[in-house]
């Protein structure tokens, strides 16, 4: 497909501020695909298709592909493009606002899909937050990204921020590919990788509350500079003495900094921590 021709053809203009920055890379389309490891049997979420490049692929291997497309005059051009394909359905919307499993465009999907999405960088955390927390959860995410932003969610202690907490606590990351910066039109300013995460049946750490673990760990990333007592104390509204107790109990120097402490230790901390909630 000559993304430039289309985009002639259909007098596109693509706008900077959707992040519309369209893959042309065949190779790098290619590795996408087999990040996904497609079976005949799949039914695939694509979120923000742009002009079809990579839907095209996915439809040649999948039972099934559900693309959602926010920009209407997109909509329009995919409904013509993708017209041999008529197991590819086209949805107009923001996926934010959408839940898989429940109603509207995402109502038919149920557990074991798959999703694939070239990620406009403005929303990647937002998209992934969103899917991760789904009701009903993919099997496997494998999604491209600004490579800065890949490197975040692999990260391990030492480097760890809100986005690898997030990411690694529903599943297990890793970069499959790197892409220049030169493979997209327009071209962007950063390079991206493609990240697969293979989504966890139970999250690795034992959590009896999720939301009051994130509470937690948003509260320490709150302000991630200041040692852990006073940014807990400081995002939770409690005094500084009662935290530092909780985090020693749970064998947790509480001079360390947010992104030191592993996933396991901020269980043990959460754990202590809601009890004086």
């Amino acid at each position: 497909m000559d993304v430039r021709r289309l985009l002639r053809e259909h007098d596109f203009k693509p706008r900077k501020g959707l992040g519309q920055n369209f893959l042309v890379s065949e190779g790098a389309l290619r590795r996408i695909v087999a990040a996904a490891d497609l079976e005949p049997g799949d039914v695939v979420l694509e979120v923000g298709p742009g002009l079809g490049t990579l839907t095209r692929l996915l439809a040649q291997q999948a039972q099934r592909v559900i693309a959602v497309e926010l920009d209407q005059q997109l909509v329009e051009i995919l409904s013509r493009t993708l017209a041999d394909f008529p197991h590819v359905e086209i949805v107009q919307g923001d996926i934010l606002e959408m839940e898989p499993g429940g109603p509207g465009g995402l109502g038919e999907l149920s557990s074991g899909y798959k999703v694939v999405a070239n990620l406009p960088y403005y929303i990647t955390s937002a998209v992934l937050r969103h899917l991760l927390t789904a009701r009903v959860k993919p099997q496997l995410v494998v999604v491209t990204v600004q490579r800065e932003v890949a490197q975040r969610m692999i990260a391990g202690p030492g480097q760890m921020s809100l986005l690898s907490i997030s990411v690694q606590f529903y599943g297990r990351p890793r970069i499959v590919a790197r892409i220049p910066a030169g493979a997209f039109y327009p071209a962007p300013k950063v390079n991206s990788a493609v990240v697969r995460i293979d989504l966890c049946e139970s999250p690795p750490v034992t959590v009896t509350d999720v939301d009051r673990f994130f509470q937690v760990v948003r509260a320490g990333f709150g302000q991630k500079r200041k040692q852990l007592r006073n940014a807990l104390a400081q995002g939770l509204s409690l005094p500084v003495g009662a935290v530092v107790e909780a985090l020693r109990r749970a064998g947790v120097d509480e001079k360390r900094r947010a992104q030191t402490l592993s996933l396991e230790e901020w269980a043990r901390a959460t754990q202590e921590i809601v009890d004086i909630m």
